[in-house]
């Protein structure tokens, strides 16, 4: 297996409004390094799994809308608890509708599954992956 993996980050607010979370039942902020894993079973005559430059721009327009953003007042996010864990399924299920879109060029259609990890800090990081 094959696999190109690029990292952006972002900068949230959120609360986490259930008493298992402690302090951070209450608005806070949150920055995230978030790396995205592209994997494929081959390469292109190019010698390619992924363009590393289309991997970038498809998990920077993800992102985009995120950052800076209290996920509490955010649709998509409005009716659930913002893990970790939830953000970065939110992440991986638009980098899995890029793919479906062919928005990776013609690589998409080798990208058989994609991980996303969510680095909360040195000490801890959350992620989803699953096949395409």
């Amino acid at each position: 297996m094959f696999a190109v993996e690029v990292r952006d980050h972002i900068m949230i607010a959120h609360s986490l409004p259930r008493p298992v979370f402690g302090p951070a039942q209450g608005i806070h902020g949150a920055t995230f390094v978030v790396d995205a894993t592209f994997f494929t079973r081959d390469v292109d005559s190019d010698g390619l799994a992924v363009d590393i430059g289309e991997a970038t721009t498809a998990l920077n327009d993800v992102l985009n809308p995120l950052n800076y953003q209290n996920l509490d007042e955010i649709e998509v996010f409005r009716h659930k608890i913002s893990t970790t864990e939830v953000i970065a399924k939110y992440i991986f299920d638009q980098l899995a509708t890029a793919v479906h879109e062919e928005r990776f060029g013609p690589g998409s259609r080798r990208i058989c599954k994609i991980r996303v990890t969510l680095h909360e800090s040195h000490v801890a990081k959350g992620w989803y992956e699953a096949d395409l």
